[in-house]
């Protein structure tokens, strides 16, 4: 589910907006869709419509569909966005025709791009009907996610569906007015069953470890609590293959969307910036079938488990150590944490001393090498990335991105020597200020639960770091219980209580 908030309305007194009646007079410098957007049809719906699908979902099909009208290929993947937390975003898109701006920064230049492939947006918050009918039609044949970790409703130590989740409650007292992801999904399959049409396929595309699997066994438990034969159905019938997603996606703010109005010259409520590198791999697995993704640079594979550990933990694991270190530090962007004078040392060590030799063999890839091209994207100040954004729901974060892999090293007989600093960082940073006037708000589904573990023992660092360690939900019992883990991070907080960020990382 997005949690980007809409940029606050400009001053655009005279311009007219964005739309299919407007293209025409776009500048000659702006790229717009190549094809007739009358003749495409809708055959994927995607949950949790934000900025991240629409740089690189809605790019990719745009691309496909551009292709598509050139060789005279059906125009049938065109997509249609869900909301599935407020009507911001069909109120923004929907009066332009759904159309929007990809602005991509490079070399100081903006490069503007009007995407089609959005062909209408919903939201289940004034009601789901229109939503269910919609994933019920034979037309749809993907359902597609980007609802962030927290969207899946599951127990972070388990990965299993948290059933105690409010939502999940919810949707089960009242399965066929369901208002979370899993609900959703499993309602369209049943009516889709009940109506005798084939099971869409359903296509992760969030951060997650197997994210597939994860969506499959999220999915297919909720639809075994509805009905036990609805469960197995799911479990049979309905693919779910694994991605790996990879493109660097800031919030957009006004100073962008002001960016974007004067290289358009018109107004557009909601355009997305983005940096030039993308990668999509996808686990080729689409009954009902799919748009030639691999026209568009995709990469289709039978297991993309090597691509996503590689970028879970080297991209991810790094932003998320980057952006704890930051805040602390009071660093607000990521281009600002690279030209630090400590930073950027401190995730060299990271990749070199603990994550790259836990990532398995990647076909076609140097790991070491893709680490070096992270630190070029990382230092891009045209992506005003910032880092409080990357703090956010660590507790859904911490373990694919960073525990994992200090685990792994464990059990090999190693050490690690800059997780236990990043999750020293996390714990810090859970006290939401750094003691001397600066403060923030800890963005995460476990907030109240986290802060208050941390206030409550911040006075020894012994006791703060296993009341923490203590939380199961996200340090498996065997990392938690590791003495020279708990050593280790104990260590960094207290060095961070007693002389401060900068000192700890200089001395590093």
């Amino acid at each position: 589910m997005s949690t980007e908030t809409a940029p606050d309305t400009l001053k655009t007194a005279g311009l007219e907006r964005l739309s299919t009646a407007t293209l025409s007079r776009l500048p000659a410098a702006v790229g717009r869709p190549t094809y007739d957007r009358a003749k495409v049809t809708p055959g994927i719906v995607h949950l949790g419509i934000g900025a991240f699908c629409r740089a690189h979902l809605g790019v990719f099909t745009d691309e496909v569909l551009a292709k598509a009208a050139k060789d005279g290929s059906a125009l049938d993947w065109g997509i249609v966005g869900v909301d599935l937390l407020a009507p911001d975003m069909r109120a923004a898109l929907k009066p332009q025709d759904c159309l929007y701006t990809l602005m991509r920064r490079i070399d100081g230049v903006d490069r503007l791009q009007v995407i089609g492939s959005f062909l209408d947006v919903v939201t289940t918050v004034e009601g789901d009907d229109e939503v269910l009918s919609l994933m019920v039609s034979p037309k749809i044949r993907i359902v597609t996610l980007t609802v962030t970790e927290k969207g899946y409703c599951q127990d972070a130590a388990t990965g299993r569906l948290d059933e105690s989740h409010p939502g999940i409650r919810a949707d089960l007292a009242n399965p066929r007015r369901p208002k979370t992801a899993p609900g959703l999904i499993v309602e369209a399959l049943r009516l889709r069953r009940a109506a005798g049409v084939a099971p869409f396929t359903v296509l992760s595309c969030d951060n997650l470890a197997q994210n597939g699997k994860t969506a499959r066994r999220i999915v297919t438990r909720f639809a075994d609590l509805v009905d036990a034969d609805l469960g197995r159905f799911v479990e049979r019938e309905v693919s779910f293959p694994c991605t790996m997603v990879d493109r660097i996606t800031p919030a957009t703010k006004d100073p962008d969307k002001a960016a974007v109005t004067a290289g358009l010259g018109l107004v557009d409520a909601w355009p997305v910036v983005t940096e030039p590198f993308r990668q999509w791999v996808i686990e080729d697995r689409f009954p009902l079938g799919r748009p030639a993704w691999e026209k568009a640079g995709a990469i289709l594979v039978d297991d993309v488990h090597p691509f996503e550990t590689m970028k879970l933990r080297c991209l991810n694991g790094a932003h998320s150590t980057l952006a704890y270190l930051s805040v602390l530090l009071g660093v607000e962007t990521v281009a600002g944490a690279m030209a630090d004078a400590d930073i950027p040392r401190v995730l060299r060590r990271l990749w070199d001393e603990d994550i790259i030799a836990t990532v398995p063999p990647v076909p076609g890839t140097d790991v070491t090498a893709y680490t070096h091209e992270l630190e070029k994207r990382f230092v891009n100040p045209e992506i005003r990335h910032l880092t409080i954004q990357i703090s956010s729901d660590g507790s859904q974060k911490l373990g694919p991105r960073l525990l994992e892999a200090a685990g792994e090293i464990f059990a090999r007989g190693g050490r690690p020597k800059i997780v236990p600093l990043a999750v020293a960082a996390w714990m810090r940073f859970l006290l939401g200020t750094d003691g001397s006037g600066r403060n923030w708000t800890v963005a995460d589904p476990m907030a109240e639960r986290l802060t208050g573990l941390a206030r409550a023992n911040a006075g020894s660092p012994e006791a703060f770091v296993d009341a923490l360690l203590a939380v199961h939900e996200i340090f498996p019992a065997e990392l938690a219980g590791n003495a020279r883990f708990r050593s280790d991070v104990v260590g960094f907080v207290a060095r961070i209580a007693a002389d401060g960020v900068r000192k700890t990382l200089a001395s590093l």
